[in-house]
């Protein structure tokens, strides 16, 4: 059996479109007078965070940090490692992380831990996805579009070994 027909589809491309739609508007509503940073995770935030920012109308900053906990696996290793930090000083300034997906919390926690210790103005959490019955690490989300299932997802940014992140659905694969 090829790997497309183990695909199923949980989030067809136009579901997607209007949540970021949606979580555009709120983002707007607490930030156009704030030009804030905002600051993706990598790699897998690349697709929603530009679909995001183009329907954001003010003046803003977009960061991005690279860290991973997975490897080529599909389970978390519990440690966090920065493959490439932030170059850009975030103190004082309003921050929104953006998230393709809040799995276990270990990442998007430390991230956030991280961030705190520079002192912004504020700091504020947006994912596409939450899958809080993954949940080892206490997390708050300012932002959410879906809640999803504890299914292992790809597409629209998500991969599995770096595969199918070209996706324009958000799919799960099937054991």
């Amino acid at each position: 059996m090829d790997s497309e027909s183990r695909l199923h589809t949980l989030l067809a491309g136009a579901e997607i479109e209007a949540a970021v739609s949606r979580l555009a508007e709120e983002v707007t509503r607490d930030y156009q007078d704030k030009r804030p940073i905002l600051i993706g995770i990598l790699k897998g935030v690349f697709v929603f965070m530009a679909d995001l920012v183009r329907q954001l109308d003010f003046p803003l900053e977009v960061e991005f940090v690279r860290l991973s906990s997975y490897g080529s696996g599909r389970q978390t290793s519990g440690r966090v490692e920065v493959v490439q930090g932030l170059s850009c000083p975030v103190k004082e300034r309003h921050v929104l992380v953006v998230e393709d997906i809040v799995d276990t919390g270990i990442t998007v926690a430390f991230l956030i831990d991280y961030l705190r210790n520079e002192e912004p103005a504020s700091l504020k959490l947006c994912t596409l996805m939450d899958k809080p019955s993954r949940r080892r690490v206490p997390v708050t989300i300012d932002y959410t579009g879906f809640t999803v299932p504890d299914k292992f997802l790809v597409g629209y940014g998500l991969d599995c070994d770096e595969q199918y992140r070209n996706l324009p659905d958000i799919s799960f694969l099937e054991d």
